[in-house]
């Protein structure tokens, strides 16, 4: 049967990378994130305006760990402790075999394959642990560098998404 416990918090690491939950002084990079207008130029989001806002997004992102609703991680350089991105596993098929994963990460962080490297140790996770089947993303049509992403993960083009979004789907067993 496959496991979506995520207590306790199952961190990652890679070569370059610890993938660790989301804690409450993680707050000013949540909201450089959130409020970044190239961060957020297609995602279908409020940007964050407070502190307060990102401290409530922490809060809430713990809540639907605890509930198995989601996995969600920060992800940090293996030399500092600090924020650059976030990425995480959400909208469960009823069986477990399928999610969608999001990601984003600080403009000083982007082109240097982080968010590759983040990816593919999640979407091993969501293999090896949970026992998913397949995970699909929905990035923007102008969205190049995430389409790239996706391509370079083996993920392929699954048809058209809501509005302006194009739906990709990496399938690991039929």
């Amino acid at each position: 049967m496959p496991d979506r416990n995520f207590t306790p918090f199952p961190v990652l690491k890679t070569e370059r990378l610890t993938l660790r939950q989301l804690v409450s002084s993680d707050a000013n990079e949540i909201f450089a994130l959130r409020s970044d207008g190239n961060v957020n130029k297609y995602l279908d989001r409020k940007p964050s305006k407070s502190i307060e806002d990102a401290i409530t997004f922490i809060q809430t992102i713990n809540e639907n760990i605890q509930r198995n609703y989601s996995v969600y991680w920060a992800i940090t350089l293996n030399s500092t402790d600090k924020l650059i991105g976030t990425i995480c596993l959400f909208d469960f098929s009823d069986d477990n075999l399928r999610a969608e994963i999001g990601y984003e990460l600080l403009p000083g962080f982007q082109g240097q394959g982080i968010m590759q490297e983040a990816a593919s140790k999640v979407i091993d996770f969501g293999a090896q642990y949970i026992g998913l089947n397949s995970v699909v993303a929905y990035t923007h049509a102008e969205n190049n560098s995430s389409t790239r992403l996706l391509e370079k993960l083996n993920f392929k083009m699954n048809g058209p998404g809501e509005g302006d979004l194009i739906m990709y789907k990496l399938t690991f067993k039929d």
